[in-house]
C-alpha cells in the first residue's frame, strides 16, 4: 500500500552506481518517486535522459538536489546561483515541485552574502517549486570543530520559507530532530531519511540502526501538515552486493511506510 505521504528513493542511495540504477531499482522496490541528486554523473544533469529514465522505469521525479556538494562545485557552472537556477530548470521540466539546496559554504563570500534575497528572487521566478533548505552540521577533524557554512547550518537561525529536514544531520549535530521539526513549523517541506549514532559524523545509516527518532519523526508528519515528501537517503556504497544495497533500500522503505501510516501524539 502507498502513503499518503510520498515516499522517494534519492539517487545518491545507490551510490557508487549510477543515476539510471536509482531509477530501476526504485522501479523494483516499489518507491513512489525519485529525487535526483545532481552530481558529475551526467545523467543526473540532463532533462532529456532522465524524463526517458521516468518514463521507461515508470518512476516520477519528485524532487531534485542542486549540487551543492564539495565534489559539485563546478557542475554546470563555477557560479552557486547558475548551479541554483539549472537544478530550478530541471525541476520545472520534470514536474519535480521541490528543489534541495544546502547553507552556502563559508568561503561562497558572494553568495552568502545575498543568500536568503537572492533565494527569494529565484523562487519568485519559479514560483511553482519549493526551495527547501536543509539542515547540516559541524565538521569535527583532529579534535576541533568547525562551521563550514554561513551564516549557520541550522537554517532556522536565519529563516526560511522552506526547509529540508535531514535526520542523519540532526544526528552529525547532536541537534533533536523532532524540535528541529518543530522549529520548521509549517515550512517543513521535505524529509531525508537516513539514521546515525550521534558520534559527529554524517553516517546515512538505514533507519533505525541508528539512535535518532526517524520512526517518531515520521509518524509525526501528518499531524503537523505536512505535505512535502520523504526521501530515503542512505549510505550503501559499502553493500557487498548488488543484493545487499535492493536489500537495504527495501528495509528502508518499509520503516517509512511502516511509521508514516502510524498514529501520532501531535495528531491530537
Amino acid at each position: 500500500m502507498t502513503s499518503r505521504v510520498p515516499v522517494l528513493l534519492s539517487s545518491s542511495s545507490v551510490f557508487p552506481e549510477p543515476t539510471a540504477a536509482a531509477f530501476q531499482l526504485a522501479a523494483a522496490l516499489g518507491y513512489d518517486g525519485l529525487e535526483v541528486m545532481v552530481w558529475t554523473d551526467v545523467v543526473s544533469q540532463d532533462a532529456g535522459a532522465l524524463r526517458g529514465l521516468s518514463t521507461h522505469y515508470g518512476v516520477p521525479v519528485l524532487s531534485v538536489h542542486a549540487p551543492c556538494l564539495l565534489v559539485t562545485q563546478r557542475v554546470w557552472s563555477p557560479d552557486p546561483w547558475e548551479r541554483l537556477r539549472k537544478a530550478a530548470e530541471l525541476a520545472e521540466t520534470l514536474g519535480a515541485p521541490t528543489v534541495v539546496v544546502h547553507p552556502p559554504f563559508t568561503w561562497q563570500r558572494d553568495y552568502a552574502r545575498n543568500f536568503a534575497d537572492g533565494l527569494a528572487g529565484v523562487a519568485d521566478r519559479f514560483s511553482g517549486l519549493r526551495f527547501a533548505v536543509e539542515n547540516m552540521y559541524p565538521v569535527r577533524m583532529a579534535g576541533r570543530q568547525f562551521v563550514p557554512y554561513v551564516p549557520g547550518w541550522d537554517p532556522t537561525d536565519t529563516g526560511y520559507p522552506s526547509y529540508t529536514l535531514d535526520l542523519s544531520h540532526c544526528a552529525a549535530s547532536h541537534s533533536d530532530p523532532l524540535e528541529m521539526a518543530d522549529r520548521m513549523g509549517t515550512g517543513l517541506a521535505h524529509v531525508h531519511l537516513g539514521d546515525g549514532t550521534g558520534e559527529g559524523r554524517d553516517e546515512h545509516l538505514v533507519p533505525g540502526r541508528g539512535t535518532q527518532p526517524c520512526g517518531e519523526l515520521l509518524s509525526s508528519l501528518a499531524g503537523r501538515g505536512f505535505t512535502g515528501a520523504v526521501a530515503v537517503e542512505v549510505a550503501t556504497r559499502g553493500a557487498k552486493s548488488r543484493a545487499v544495497r535492493e536489500a537495504d533500500l527495501r528495509t528502508a522503505l518499509e520503516f517509512a511506510r511502516q511509521h508514516l501510516t502510524a498514529s501520532s501524539p501531535v495528531d491530537a
